[in-house]
């Protein structure tokens, strides 16, 4: 499905609120395609925007899962105390810092039911037997790899696509596992770089992901052998987006720099540098998803008050490039310069 699209772009299961049906359905009548994040929410929750969104888009759509990993988790005292002190800063009580399986089991059951055409995992990888099950009713199975090692492990369980992710993108790294290296620690791949490996090593249809916000961008990756590029940050300023005031007032200030950071869930994720980021991100332990819900009623109340200085404020390193747009506008935008990026291309070459 995804490698018959009109326009090679897919729009990413941004959790939180902020990939909306409304902005999936947009992308989707411009030629796209899109993917509701399940990320967060409780399976109720997730039927009422899989039932949305199939309405807007005449079936036209994914679900992103998150895979849950380990329950066990390092000593959090030291990093519970310093949430407490954030808290009493904003007159809240910090949360409580637990192991939860994200709802996965019966989400994965909502998908099947409801024979979702494509079906993506972050975190992790399914099962061989959850795979089957899905290709039984018809789906199609992606999953977010950020290694060539991963690429292998994701082939085996046979999925059907991989969506490529490299290290540019902004909020959580999709790593399959967090091993407790810093990114950094480890080798890190660029999307160009990742995308040239795993082409190397596998047939499966690539989706690029990482710092896309243009045509050009877009024309770059299919080059480079993928056959769609999945963008997020370029969509957070689309008005269909649930981008709340905050994260759109700090993503015009484009004098702050993007790092990764565990300070705000536990997992490695890239957002825009605040103070929260820069006091944290030394000490955060790697522990998910305990720390997301630590910290979660201080970064609730920082982004209600307007202060962007504990809010997660997720982008990719390219975000001073995103403009304000309606999502339909911005997937033809990016068609045509991507269009425009290869013609050019070829006079050159033809040139030459």
């Amino acid at each position: 499905m995804i490698a018959e699209l009109r326009v090679p772009v897919v729009v990413a299961p941004m959790a939180g609120g902020v990939t909306t049906p409304d902005l999936v359905a947009e992308v989707v009548r411009a030629g796209g395609f899109g993917f509701v994040p399940g990320g967060y929410l409780s399976v109720e929750a997730l039927a009422g925007l899989v039932g949305r969104t199939e309405e807007l888009t005449a079936g036209r759509f994914g679900v992103n899962l998150f895979v849950p990993g380990p329950e066990s988790a390092p000593d959090l005292d030291v990093y519970r105390a310093r949430i407490a002190a954030e808290a009493v800063r904003y007159g809240v009580e910090p949360g409580e810092a637990h192991w939860d399986d994200d709802d996965y089991p019966a989400k994965l059951e909502l998908v099947l039911a409801k024979r979702v055409p494509v079906v993506s995992f972050t975190f992790g990888l399914p099962e061989v037997s959850t795979v089957r099950r899905l290709h039984a009713t018809g789906t199609q199975v992606v999953v977010t790899v950020t290694t060539p090692a991963e690429a292998s492990k994701a082939a085996a369980v046979g999925a059907d696509a991989l969506c490529v992710q490299g290290f540019e993108a902004g909020g959580h790294r999709g790593t399959l596992v967090d091993d407790g290296i810093f990114p950094g620690g480890g080798e890190e791949f660029g999307l160009l770089a990742l995308l040239c490996r795993i082409r190397a090593t596998t047939g499966l249809p690539l989706i690029a992901t990482g710092g896309l916000v243009d045509g050009a961008d877009i024309a770059a990756v299919l080059a480079a052998g993928a056959v769609a590029a999945q963008l997020g940050t370029a969509f957070l300023r689309c008005p269909e987006a649930g981008t709340s005031a905050t994260h759109r007032a700090a993503l015009t200030d484009r004098t702050r720099r993007t790092a990764i950071t565990r300070a705000f869930t536990g997992r490695p994720a890239r957002g825009l540098v605040n103070r929260f980021l820069t006091e944290h991100s030394a000490v955060a332990p790697a522990a998910y998803p305990h720390l997301h819900h630590l910290t979660k009623p201080v970064r609730a109340a920082a982004a209600a008050a307007g202060d962007p200085e504990a809010v997660h404020l997720w982008a990719g390193q390219t975000y001073p490039l995103v403009v304000d747009l309606p999502a339909a506008e911005l997937v033809a935008r990016l068609g045509h310069g991507a269009r425009a990026a290869i013609q050019r291309a070829n006079s050159r070459f033809a040139d030459g």
